[in-house]
């Protein structure tokens, strides 16, 4: 016998209806098929029609509709990106039309910068923090100070930082830099930083002015290019948490301030983890009351972008 004061619901009444009548959101025909073999279109075509299978689909479909129609496709890099060593990646697709401009934040400058001068980057936090050695490599913190004091054209961060390397780079590494041949190639590329979080501010040669006017030089780019997005762009946030997709949702507002049309494009957030402010700041605000459609991709960048590059020209084949 219960000792409960209340017994359970008697379900003898309760109203059923056919499965049929019920409907489902996941139906046989939205299922995988098993990879058969051929080129990457293949695999792609063999994905479930279900869940992130479809938006990376889309993400495909919308990156291979603005080239064609020849609209602004903007990457927005953060400095794991450069890290994994995907910058052959990214001038591969730049080359064939799938990057028409680049926002890179500053650790991604650092990162790609030292590729160019000395083929190597990524130093062990943990094993010099403790005598002060972090970030005091002399090369990096001199060159990319001089390259933005250098600039006497207004030519902004990201193409003082080409430019420069046009003439410091080593040659063994250049081609693995994606500096280096955006500005050979005449790519915009735009660098966003905060003063105090990239190593080369703290070198004796950093200028607080030169790093200011640079980056602030490069905002008002980035808004230009933005403008570009309007009917059919597509902007992807490849692994910045904060830093990009906070100036990205200022360009936004910028554009349509000064009474640009700015609506109807993609906006795709890449990373491993999903945080929060690329998910409102990319993912959903720039389409509110807009039109268009944001994605949120979920995986290592190592995987997920060579992936994507692959899609992109099985899609074409």
């Amino acid at each position: 016998m219960s000792k409960y004061g209340r017994a359970p619901l008697e379900l003898s009444g309760l109203r059923t209806i056919p499965i049929q009548e019920r409907g489902g959101k996941v139906r046989v025909e939205h299922f995988a098929k098993p990879y058969a073999g051929g080129n990457v279109s293949a695999w792609l075509d063999g994905l479930p029609h279900i869940l992130a299978a479809d938006s990376f689909r889309a993400v495909v479909e919308a990156l291979t509709a603005a080239r064609s129609r020849q609209k602004m496709i903007l990457w927005g890099l953060g400095g794991h990106v450069i890290k994994c060593g995907l910058a052959p990646v990214l001038i591969d697709l730049m080359r064939r039309g799938y990057a028409t401009a680049f926002a890179l934040n500053g650790a991604a400058a650092i990162h790609d910068f030292e590729i160019a001068i000395a083929g190597q980057t990524s130093e062990d936090v943990e094993a010099v923090l403790p005598d002060g050695r972090f970030g005091t490599a002399e090369e990096t913190g001199r060159e990319m100070n001089a390259a933005i004091a250098c600039d006497e054209g207004g030519e902004g961060f990201g193409e003082s930082l080409g430019k420069h390397l046009q003439k410091i780079a080593d040659a063994k590494y250049s081609c693995a830099s994606l500096l280096f041949e955006t500005y050979r190639n005449g790519t915009p590329v735009t660098v966003h930083v905060a003063v105090g979080t990239d190593t080369p501010h703290t070198h004796p040669a950093a200028s607080g002015e030169a790093i200011g006017a640079a980056t602030h030089h490069d905002f008002r780019l980035l808004c230009s290019l933005v403008k570009e997005l309007d009917s059919g762009g597509v902007y992807l946030n490849v692994g910045s948490a904060v830093l990009l997709p906070e100036v990205f949702l200022k360009s936004v507002s910028v554009v349509r301030n000064l009474g640009f049309p700015l609506a109807n494009f993609t906006t795709v957030n890449f990373d491993f983890l999903q945080h929060y402010r690329p998910r409102v700041n990319v993912v959903e605000r720039p389409h509110a009351r807009a039109g268009g459609q944001g994605y949120s991709i979920t995986g290592h960048h190592e995987i997920m972008i060579p992936l994507l590059a692959a899609a992109l020209g099985g899609a074409n084949a």
